[in-house]
């Protein structure tokens, strides 16, 4: 061969194996990051040629599907109660993408988790058409009315329910919600619009927001179940009726500025079941101030602040600061300053209590189904940290069962079932200028001991009277009408 032949030849094999090597870099390399490319519109028409798998609640389906017309994407996602459940299934759109449990679970719900490849070759195989798998969730739908039904009454707010024994979420609600039906497809007259409606540009109120999972409410003084726990944990006090050291009035430390409390109430030396029962700012805010920022934030840390959450939706973490001087951590120990807390967190904390005292990890998704009803994966309890030995628990769930049957949370009383609480109303906008928050946190116990679940309530009510908002008042109701459904559902 002469040389330029040879030069000819050598050429074209590099070219060759240049084809050769790009092409398998396309398809076996970068597969995985076309396949899942936004821009990949053949994979949202994959993804919408089969029905979705249904998310479950009590066995039974809380979505559908719908087959579409004028369009190249066959079925559309549908919602049962769709504003009740949002918070938890989040929303599935030809047009929007997918959220929460629509998102994280979309392989298992689609049919294309890697999970499912050999029953999907077989189907394919058989010329069977490909199916979704299912969602089950560790919902109560009694609860989940319950809470829903609550919110609505008062306007803005959430709840959060667990099992205290398994960390299983038994209820997630917000308000204001959407229907995420309205906008599962992808017309622009309806489902842009419906879209459009529900921002937050054109809707202040945000109904989109999770407020259960997504937003940080300063706590007030629901967060002196916290300080009562650090009190005990770390020896500062070792009973809930021994006398405190707390003079009245209390300045905060290394100021003249007096720590207050809301209205005439016995604080004085008052024991921590009694500062607890009516709520004194002074007790707590001094027990914060005597342990100190670092034992407090250990104390909080324990219950899962200052960390994010995945249930498996990711939950925002709750905050306790953890750059404070005395007064700053006076305040914080009563739920003031820059502690924040979401409706889940605080749930935890009166789970934990409830527990005696072993926080268990929440979880909402107790299993997923292959389309033949198949267990690809279930949840196991995991155990989270123990904020509190048994001993200090059983203190505190005395002081807060103390709280419902004869302090500020008596509206949450059950008739034949043993109810602990706390009260909270926190300060909002600058110098508290807007409503405050009503809080309130419990648990349930039953005769034999154990406790089916424990409840956070928040309710943001802007139009209500200000001298008529508290935890109590508010809160209270709900937590009791979610406490009582869990209860009757296991009749």
């Amino acid at each position: 061969m002469n040389k330029p032949l040879r030069r000819i030849a050598i050429f074209c094999g590099l070219l060759v194996m240049a084809l050769l090597v790009r092409d398998n870099w396309l398809q076996y390399v970068k597969a995985d990051t076309l396949k899942n490319d936004t821009l990949n519109r053949r994979v949202a028409i994959e993804r919408y040629a089969t029905p979705r798998g249904d998310i479950i609640v009590d066995g039974k389906s809380i979505t559908g599907y719908k087959k579409t017309t004028g369009s190249d994407f066959e079925y559309k996602r549908t919602y049962k109660d769709g504003a009740m459940w949002s918070p938890v299934t989040g929303y599935a759109s030809q047009a929007f993408g997918a959220t929460q449990l629509e998102s994280i679970e979309d392989g298992i719900l689609t049919g294309n988790d890697d999970r499912l490849f050999f029953r999907n070759t077989l189907d394919m195989i058989t010329g069977k058409k490909k199916q979704g798998g299912n969602v089950v969730t560790t919902l109560n739908s009694a609860a989940q009315k319950a809470a829903y039904q609550g919110l609505l009454k008062q306007g803005k707010g959430a709840v959060a329910a667990i099992d205290p024994q398994t960390g299983a979420i038994l209820a997630l609600a917000s308000t204001p919600s959407y229907d995420p039906s309205t906008f599962a497809g992808n017309s622009t007259d309806t489902d842009t619009k419906a879209w459009q409606k529900i921002q937050k540009k054109a809707d202040p109120d945000d109904p989109m927001l999770n407020r259960a999972l997504r937003e940080t409410y300063p706590p007030g003084s629901t967060f002196k179940v916290v300080t009562a726990a650090a009190a005990l944990e770390n020896g500062l006090y070792d009973s809930a009726d021994d006398k405190t050291d707390s003079p009245l009035p209390y300045n905060l430390p290394t100021t003249s500025q007096p720590l207050n409390n809301e209205g005439n109430l016995p604080c004085e030396d008052a024991t921590m079941r009694e500062a607890l029962r009516v709520s004194c700012n002074t007790v707590f805010g001094k027990i914060g101030a005597d342990l100190g920022k670092d034992k407090m934030t250990e104390e909080a840390e324990k219950f899962g602040f200052n960390a994010e959450q995945f249930v498996p939706v990711r939950s925002n973490a709750s905050v306790f600061p953890k750059k404070m001087d005395q007064p700053q951590t006076a305040l914080s120990s009563i739920g003031q300053f820059e502690t924040a807390a979401t409706p889940l967190q605080m749930a935890m904390v009166a789970s934990a209590v409830a527990n005696n005292g072993e926080l268990m990890k929440p979880y909402m998704v107790d299993k997923l189904q292959a389309p033949n009803l198949d267990v690809i994966e279930q949840t196991e309890p995991e155990s989270l940290s123990r904020p509190l030995t048994e001993k200090n628990a059983q203190i505190l769930q005395s002081m807060m069962e103390t709280v419902v049957q004869k302090g500020t949370g008596t509206n949450a009383q059950i008739s034949g079932v043993t109810v602990g609480g706390k009260t909270g109303t926190a300060q909002h906008g600058v110098d508290n200028s807007e409503n405050p928050y009503a809080w309130f946190i419990s648990y349930a116990k039953l005769s034999d001991g154990s406790s089916p679940v424990a409840v956070a309530v928040v309710v943001e009510d802007e139009s209500a009277n200000r001298d008529d908002i508290s935890g109590g008042g508010l809160a209270a109701p709900i937590a009791k009408s979610v406490m009582k459904a869990v209860i009757d559902s296991k009749k």
